[in-house]
């Protein structure tokens, strides 16, 4: 190649370069372009994403704020019977709870819901609001709807008689409803709200705790609607033994079954057919047969006497073995179910159906103890646990005699109930109240029908499977061999520990307080302070303190006013149990300590008591948790 020619391709190829370089520039200066368009197409779509969340999230707020303040103005008309304005509650109800749902199960909603850390939030919030959604969709209108349809009036008893019918076809509808809503609570309370927001997880906590009462009440009324057709007799005759429970004599249920009544009830209609006590039935030699391990704890005066069979807290065991031994001394007659109430369920009664006179009642004998005696000739929701539990040990000496005027009571009251007395809301709050209390059980011969009651609060089981966290229970019996319980004041609370290793304690705290007059030994009738025949001071009170831990715990000890002290260390079932005793003179107060270790449950501990004539709240105080437990 000549000189010529090569320096001719070295300006042609230094020319292309140069003509190279605008439209590298231009490629650049695009590519420039489109990332800035780019990155304000993405900035504008998360803005627009942020601002759309926003409006949705104020739509789910404002739409579960709704239906949080639209609920007691349907639950106000539902107790009041208000059938349309139950209806129209619940179609606005419906439509807050869908526009909730649609808000958060929007898609952008959805997707924010992978957001690393923070879209469990988002996920949550879809939560709560497909879970309001089902609710008011498959449990709170199918159960309105079927309410429209129902005759209130045929549920409250009339003439001594309850319209099955209603209950029957509202069955089906309340066990959808209950299943529900315990998917919807099971489904939130699933949530792990340890890694959600506060604005988040507190809010969700309130809604899991309103679901859960809610739940349960559901599922009372629907296991009532399953079983009370068959127990009023819709299929045919059956007759109850109701235990009346003297808790001035305290036992593990609450108190003596001094007295009983039968009542039969077919094809709705409900009659008081006999009324009896315990003295009459005496002693049975033999005793019967009742479970190994609890006439271990309890000893063999479980099967020996009805006064006795609830010395033990487990309402199945003491209902069989009242049966058997009502059955055992009137051959050929059946008993088909066994309740017990105590007199604070009869106070609570007559709350609804107002006072009852005692002058009406038919039997000779009840007439003269009223007319002899400064006992009153009315009682009321304000005298009757006083005129039963202490006036009438101090007017009416002999035992048999207080137990007839005993079932007297219980029979008029019944009496009043079954003619109609009083309203269905009011009713039914005093029967909730009293179950809650543990002052009302219930137990069916007819295994179906008692599968279903062991679901409830009604069916007092000491074992078995039970809901929440760590199960405990403190029962009282009387070791007086009086009526003295009247005058003691009791308190309960759990105290949780944790060793350094981790394990899990609780200390069932129980204080107990003689409240009797100085002079008890010589101002209170003899039948109430016992008359130190079982050796005990007239005026003191002996008490057997019985406390159970959750199963697979241990009991650990025990102390009496900060000193350790023997006890009784007992199983029953797969729950350890431990037992001492006290003693009190009057004005004496002395706290005792049960420790169980090896606490399984982490969840809030739950804890029954032996209902007295104090309030519950009154008895069981707050737990102590100790914040070092993992």
């Amino acid at each position: 190649m000549t000189p010529e020619n090569a320096r001719r391709g070295g300006e042609e190829r230094e020319g292309a370069v140069m003509s190279d370089v605008p439209r590298r520039r231009k490629r650049s200066s695009r590519r420039r372009r489109w990332s800035v368009l780019i990155t304000l197409l993405v900035l504008l779509l998360v803005i627009a994403s942020g601002l759309w969340l926003a409006s949705r999230a104020q739509q789910v707020h404002s739409s579960l704020e709704n239906m949080i303040q639209t609920l007691p103005s349907l639950q106000t008309a539902a107790l009041e019977g208000d059938v349309e304005r139950s209806v129209a509650l619940t179609e606005e109800l419906q439509d807050h709870a869908d526009s909730a749902r649609s808000a958060g199960t929007d898609p952008v909603w959805k997707a924010a819901g992978l957001i690393p850390f923070v879209g469990q939030n988002f996920t949550a919030v879809s939560e709560v609001a497909v879970s309001a959604d089902d609710v008011m969709d498959r449990a709170v209108a199918p159960l309105v709807r079927q309410f429209d349809s129902l005759d209130w009036d045929s549920l409250t008893p009339r003439d001594g008689r309850i319209d099955v019918t209603p209950l029957e076809e509202v069955s089906p509808t309340l066990t959808s409803a209950s299943n529900t809503l315990q998917l919807s609570y099971e489904r939130l309370n699933g949530i792990d709200r340890s890694r959600l927001l506060p604005q988040i997880s507190e809010p969700l906590q309130q809604a899991v705790d309103a679901m859960d009462d809610a739940r349960q009440a559901l599922s009372s009324a629907a296991a009532a609607a399953e079983v009370l057709p068959p127990m009023l007799g819709a299929d045919g005759p059956r007759t109850y033994m109701v235990l009346i429970q003297n808790s001035a004599e305290i036992r593990a249920t609450g108190g003596i079954p001094g007295a009983y009544a039968l009542i039969r009830t077919d094809g709705g209609a409900i009659e008081l057919v006999g009324q009896g006590s315990a003295t009459e039935m005496g002693r049975f030699n033999p005793p019967l047969d009742v479970d190994p391990q609890q006439a271990q704890i309890y000893s063999s005066r479980l099967g020996g006497f009805l006064q006795s069979a609830n010395l033990t807290p487990d309402f199945p065991t003491v209902a069989q073995t009242a049966k058997a031994m009502y059955e055992e001394r009137n051959e050929g007659q059946r008993v088909d179910g066994v309740l017990a109430m105590d007199a604070v369920v009869l106070s609570k009664l007559l709350g609804v159906t107002g006072p009852v006179e005692l002058d009406d009642i038919d039997d000779p004998l009840v007439e003269q103890l009223i007319s002899q005696t400064a006992l009153p000739e009315f009682l009321n929701t304000d005298n009757v646990v006083d005129t039963l539990l202490s006036d009438v040990y101090s007017e009416i000496e002999e035992p048999e005699f207080q137990d007839i005027y005993f079932a007297a009571v219980a029979g008029e009251v019944f009496s009043t109930l079954s003619e109609g007395a009083g309203d269905n809301a009011g009713l039914i709050d005093a029967l909730t109240q009293s179950t809650e209390e543990h002052r009302l059980y219930l137990w069916s011969n007819v295994s179906d029908e008692q599968a279903v009651i062991a679901s409830t609060q009604l069916a007092g089981a000491a074992t078995g499977p039970t809901k929440g966290g760590a199960s405990f229970g403190v029962y009282f019996n009387d070791g007086t061999g009086a009526k003295m319980d009247y005058y003691v004041e009791r308190t309960v609370e759990l105290i949780q520990s944790c060793s350094p290793d981790d394990v899990r304690e609780y200390t069932a705290q129980v204080t107990l307080t003689n409240t009797a007059p100085a002079d008890a030994a010589t101002s209170l009738p003899r039948y109430v302070t016992g008359g130190a025949v079982f050796g005990v001071p007239e005026g003191h009170v002996r008490t057997n303190v019985v406390a159970y831990g959750p199963a697979q715990a241990a009991v650990a000890g025990a102390r009496i006013d900060g000193a350790e002290v023997p006890l009784g260390s007992f199983l029953h079932g797969n729950r350890p149990v431990g037992v001492v005793t006290t003693e009190l003179a009057p004005g004496e107060s002395v706290t005792v300590d049960l420790a169980f270790t090896n606490v399984v449950q982490t969840d809030d501990p739950v804890l029954s008591v032996t209902p007295t004539i104090q309030p519950v709240s009154d008895v069981v105080q707050p737990t102590q948790v100790d914040a070092s437990c993992g």
